[in-house]
């Protein structure tokens, strides 16, 4: 008896646990909201689940090796590369028209030929795009992102790959492939300096010589002022620019030599020149051009930029990146000072320096996955005639042979010429091989001083002529 009445009440637990639990209301599990797939802006994009916006994620892997030919032993030939980019676009479709978030960051490390860097995480484009309007970091509007420039190494133009600036800029539609832009845009990052220190005296001269004046990049008072006019089409698109740039000194009217300072007296009254020269405006205009040519093969195109600068060599200069204190460009042991002005030591006042360049290329596509791309660049820099001075004859330059040339900010030439053969197994990786031959030619004969182990002048010159060089490069690259 006492089995058959535990297995009933335990029974009667049994079920009154069953109907307690049925009486509890049931946990009902949240709806999964699946990621939607956004075509409107293109492939990639997809919802931010919650939201109206798109985003996409992408990226980008480069290593790169470089060779370069050496002058001495001292100098590093290779270069190792590698470099790592995350992009994150996001966009958003209003009643003001289109929203957008992009930000571009970049990690590179450096050694060798390419000089050694740390790890350097940098903020490569950040910007903020609401209807016409463009605020942050972003390709400037001197130039065009669309430009089809494949080349690795450096032309003479305003790359698109390398002209990311903070800038605040508004672009008017037309309609029909045609804009207009006016942008602020940093102008200590076109600046392009030489700090010099030109000799005053040459060793047994009985009378001074009287060189340009090295000047120092002072603070910017207004940002550049870039405008551009844009059309893009079907078969390609064109674009005229315009950039106007001011340009302010720290301290002109002194020089150093031997490390003594002292202020530059003006050869016609006798008096020092202003410590600072009056604040000058440099300009610089392009036009540029790109077009599709099916008639050589599918995908082909060929691209060009003509830019002309008067006071604002940064906007030829390869895309510059930052201000460039101690401008030269040379080729093998030939190193030519560049400025956006010097002090003229006979007024006291800025002279505006004047360059010049045209790039441009062609690209042919082989096969669906070879390609080929031919590109140069010629420039020319223009100085007044007060940028030069003879040297004088001294002993040691006669024995040199060099005595009565010029030197000083010397005209000259650069030339780059250049070819890479790029294969693509597979979309969006390359691998490619490139050449870029340099030459620069002076349109005088240069006197370049030869000075002591301290750095100071001795008065005693060596004449210098054109020199050449080359590089070549080596590129992975998977973007995604």
């Amino acid at each position: 008896m006492t089995s058959i009445r535990t297995l009933l009440l335990g029974s009667v637990a049994i079920a009154s646990t069953g109907v307690q639990a049925a009486d509890l209301p049931a946990k009902v599990a949240a709806p999964v909201e699946y990621v939607r797939i956004c075509s409107t802006h293109g492939n990639g994009f997809f919802y931010i689940p919650g939201t109206e916006t798109c985003l996409r994620v992408g990226g980008r892997v480069r290593a790169e090796y470089l060779y370069v030919e050496p002058i001495d032993r001292s100098q590093d030939t290779i270069g190792f590369r590698a470099r790592g980019r995350i992009n994150i676009d996001a966009r958003t479709a209003t009643a003001y028209g289109m929203l957008r978030t992009y930000i571009r960051m970049e990690m590179t490390r450096n050694t060798g030929a390419y000089g050694f860097n740390p790890t350097s995480p940098e903020i490569n484009q950040a910007f903020v795009q609401f209807g016409g309007l463009t605020a942050g970091r972003a390709v400037s509007f001197f130039t065009d992102p669309d430009l089809p420039a494949p080349n690795f190494g450096d032309l003479k133009f305003d790359d698109p790959s390398n002209a990311e600036v903070n800038l605040f800029a508004y672009t008017y539609s037309f309609g029909n492939g045609f804009s207009a832009t006016l942008s602020l845009e940093d102008g200590t990052q076109r600046s392009v300096n030489n700090d010099l220190a030109f000799p005053l005296f040459g060793v047994a001269s009985t009378s001074p010589v009287f060189a340009p004046i090295a000047s120092t990049y002072a603070g910017e008072l207004m940002p550049d002022v870039v405008a551009n006019l844009r059309y893009t089409g079907t078969w390609g698109g064109a674009q005229l620019s315009a950039a106007l740039h001011q340009i302010r000194d720290v301290s002109a009217g002194v020089t150093t030599v031997g490390g003594v300072t002292a202020p530059v007296l003006n050869p016609i009254t006798g008096l020092p020149n202003p410590t600072f020269a009056d604040t000058d405006y440099g300009f610089a205009v392009a036009a540029l051009g790109y077009a599709n040519v099916p008639a050589l093969g599918v995908g082909d195109t060929v691209w060009m930029m003509a830019t002309y600068t008067d006071g604002a060599i940064g906007y030829l200069n390869g895309g510059q990146s930052d201000a460039i204190s101690d401008g030269f460009i040379g080729a093998g042991a030939l190193s030519m000072p560049i400025t956006d002005a010097f002090v003229d030591p006979f007024t006291g006042e800025f002279k505006a320096n004047k360059a010049y360049a045209i790039a441009g290329g062609l690209n042919h596509n082989w096969t669906p996955t070879i390609q080929t791309n031919v590109f140069g660049s010629w420039m020319r820099f223009d100085a007044p005639g007060v940028a030069q001075y003879v040297v004088p004859t001294t002993v040691a330059t006669i024995a040199a042979g060099t005595a009565g040339t010029t030197t000083g900010l010397v005209d000259f030439d650069e030339t780059r010429v250049g070819a890479n053969v790029i294969w693509t197994p597979v979309k969006e990786f390359l691998i490619g091989v490139e050449a870029l031959y340099i030459r620069v030619d002076p349109r005088e004969r240069v006197a370049v001083p030869i000075t002591t182990a301290a750095g100071d002048p001795t008065g005693a010159f060596r004449s210098g002529g054109s020199e050449d060089t080359w590089e070549g490069r080596l590129r992975v690259q998977r973007d995604f």
